[in-house]
């Protein structure tokens, strides 16, 4: 029996955590898989936390140590839908969890499958095999899968059925299976003479990469004493092997189960080839002079594709915070047509079945024409494959031809490859990158784009519903504020409305104002309490509320009661500001009420401007049988009256009192400045960079007697 250590201070659950590796390793050995891992679901549902690895060299253990449920990785898939997932190579990782292939890009196919009991998931396991492009995972391995499965989804629902579940350490632990069947008592003696007796250097690596065993002639080579490795992380031991090139040599070797090999030079300049043999676990590292072949394995030492991986590794991170469509297409056009060394780009989305060009590098004119309007069914519909998600690769021009009849090439471009972009389950456009001579696709450059198109298409998808909220938000918000204004003689108006930001959130500030006869108008402005649909909602009902009573002809504190009342009742847990103000033009008085919003501003010509504070009642919303008092102000002509929301004056960690007065310092426009110019100035100077919340203004200036 396999013994890691335990889970705990409870005996029981140690017993169910050790029984639990054994299961794991049963797994992996029955199934001729090199790599397992065994995931626990935490009580909450949401949390996978690795409880034991075989195969799986730790550091790499340690990054998918714990994961959510929601997370893009292939066991939490399988947690979530309840169902067993196989996929047969990276490709068909790279298309379905790009992320996962970036950080993991070995050959090797996987199945995760959920650990259930009752119908219940109480956790997941993963699978690898070498890669060998299985479409299908073969009936009897998956047999053996859903019995070990089972037996492991029973035991952790009987661990926690008794109080003592399988607890994971924070480091979840890295098994070695060798530890099931212990050799003799001289076998370590044994392998180490004959692998002395051999003129090239041996060293093997466990799971964690240190170092277990080492020859005189490998020590020789490496130019150190066997006791200087011994013990220790390989590459930390010896630190001109310190580089991410050299580490991801013996790394591929454990992950794909397949011999690598990698050439580095030592310090006095003497190049070394170190051939990689992948071992349950661990790895056996064959040491030579530069130049000696040695058997024929895949060689990693100078390949490019780390250092693309870590340009991809970037540029996810970027599209990660990318928000808008264009932010992708700048970052797909910076950074992955210099990885992928193609000559030209284009980004296509479809317009009601025909392609429209969102943006492009290294074709011309005539070529981006040629793609404008083009029929979508040509690149989409006429797929051989059915599959609108799946990249399409065409090598030279006979292979597009054949894929495609009817598609004449332009640009001078030789190669293609179309990444689709998918939103919603749809296809909606696609990401097209071009080679200006034939180019072979080989599978390591197919899983990179695979997974390069998934990136762009999972923050296109982002972007792209962002842009369409954004403009279904602007839509909203345009709609429920008055399109145009009444015009009255003797009075001159301005309105302004600036969001918080351009993103998706829909602002609670209104506007309005309302012609009640010739001579008296009615002008409202409020806040309504968040940024959602909800509030958008309340915006609108509280405008027409307002509007309604107010053409009933009540006093402003009447008006404010009905539509609290209102208000109160139908939305009781979201609460409205609102300041209404009923401007007599022939007699130049203001008469007030307010719920709680912001006090005016009066500035007066030729001298300052003035607070003027009504007496506020309550926000409306809350009390449905709250009063609001009217009051009375003199505008003389010439005199602006502001109402604003409190965006307009708010400083982050300033006194709200001080905005106010600040505004009113603002407010004497120079002689000839007009209304429009005024309200440009005053959202100017509450600069962008410290607003903190929507703001809304409107301005009343009262012109010459009637």
């Amino acid at each position: 029996m396999v013994r890691t250590g335990d889970s705990g201070s409870i005996p029981g659950a140690a017993i169910a955590s050790s029984r639990l590796d054994d299961l794991l390793i049963e797994a992996v050995f029955s199934v001729g898989a090199h790599l397992g891992a065994v995931y626990v679901l935490d009580p909450g549902d949401e949390l996978l936390n690795m409880a034991a690895s075989v195969g799986v060299p730790a550091a790499t253990a340690r990054v998918w140590a714990r994961l959510r449920t929601s997370d893009p990785a292939p066991v939490a898939l399988a947690v979530r839908e309840r169902r067993l997932l196989w996929l047969g190579d990276r490709v068909a990782m790279a298309r379905a969890f790009p992320a996962a292939a970036l950080a993991l890009p070995y050959h090797f196919g996987l199945a995760a499958v959920p650990l259930c009991a009752d119908g219940a998931a109480w956790g997941g396991l993963v699978l690898g095999w070498p890669t060998g492009g299985e479409s299908e995972l073969p009936r009897r391995l998956r047999d053996v899968i859903d019995d070990v499965g089972a037996r492991m989804g029973h035991l952790l629902q009987q661990a926690h059925a008794r109080g003592q579940p399988v607890a994971p350490h924070p480091l979840p632990r890295v098994l070695d299976p060798i530890r099931a069947h212990p050799p003799g008592p001289y076998a370590g003696l044994t392998a180490i003479s004959c692998l002395s007796s051999l003129p090239e250097g041996y060293c093997h690596l466990d799971g964690h990469g240190q170092v277990t065993l080492v020859t005189a002639a490998a020590a020789e080579l490496l130019a150190c004493r066997p006791s200087e490795l011994l013990g220790r992380r390989f590459c930390k031991a010896l630190p001109w092997l310190d580089d991410p090139v050299h580490e991801d040599g013996y790394l591929s070797a454990i992950m794909s189960h397949r011999p690598t090999a990698f050439t580095a030079r030592r310090p006095d300049g003497r190049l070394l080839t170190f051939h990689c043999y992948p071992s349950l676990p661990g790895v056996t590292l064959r040491i030579t002079p530069a130049g000696d072949p040695g058997p024929a394995v895949e060689d990693t030492g100078d390949r490019t594709g780390v250092a693309g991986l870590h340009d991809l590794l970037q540029l996810a991170t970027a599209l990660a915070r990318a928000t808008t469509a264009q932010d992708v297409v700048a970052l797909v056009a910076d950074r992955v047509l210099p990885a992928c060394e193609a000559q030209a780009m284009a980004i296509l989305t479809w317009d009601s079945g025909r392609m429209r060009v969102v943006a492009a590098r290294g074709y011309g004119a005539e070529a981006l024409e040629s793609f404008n309007g083009r029929p979508v069914g040509h690149v989409v519909h006429e797929r051989h494959d059915g599959d609108e998600a799946a990249p399409a690769f065409y090598g030279s021009e006979d292979e597009l031809r054949a894929a495609h009849p009817d598609i004449r090439p332009t640009g001078g471009m030789s190669a293609w490859t179309m990444l689709p972009l998918v939103a919603l389950g749809r296809s909606i456009g696609t990401c097209l990158l071009a080679w200006d001579r034939p180019h072979e696709f080989g599978v390591e450059e197919r899983a990179l784009l695979s997974a390069i198109g998934g990136l762009v298409t999972q923050a296109f998808e982002r972007a792209w519903l962002y842009d369409h909220k954004h403009q279904l938000a602007q839509s909203l918000q345009s709609s429920l504020l008055p399109k145009d204004l009444p015009v009255f003689p003797g009075l001159e108006v301005a309105a302004r409305y600036v969001p918080l930001t351009p993103g998706m959130d829909i602002g609670g500030d209104f506007y309005d104002l309302i012609r009640l006869d010739d001579c008296l108008a009615a002008a409202v402005i409020g806040d309504v309490q968040g940024h959602d649909m909800t509030a958008a909602a309340l915006m609108g009902q509280a405008r027409t509320a307002i509007r309604a009573h107010a053409a009933a002809g009540t006093s402003p504190g009447e008006v404010l009661a009905r539509a609290n009342r209102l208000l109160t009742a139908q939305t009781p847990e979201r609460f409205t500001s609102c300041l209404y103000v009923a401007f007599d033009l022939r007699r130049r008085v203001a008469f007030l009420a307010s719920a709680g919003h912001l006090p005016p501003v009066l500035g007066l010509p030729g001298g300052p401007a003035e607070i003027i504070d009504p007496s506020s009642g309550l926000l409306l919303g809350i009390d449905p049988d709250a009063d609001y008092v009217t009051t009375t102000v003199n505008v003389p002509p010439g005199a602006t009256l502001a109402l604003y929301t409190d965006g307009l004056v708010e400083v982050p960690g300033g006194d709200l009192n001080d905005g106010i007065a600040a505004l009113a310092a603002r407010f004497a426009p120079a002689p000839g400045h007009s209304l429009d110019d005024l309200a440009d100035d005053l959202i100017a100077a509450a600069g962008e960079e410290r607003r903190t919340d929507d703001s809304a203004l409107l301005l009343l200036r009262s012109a010459a007697p009637l």
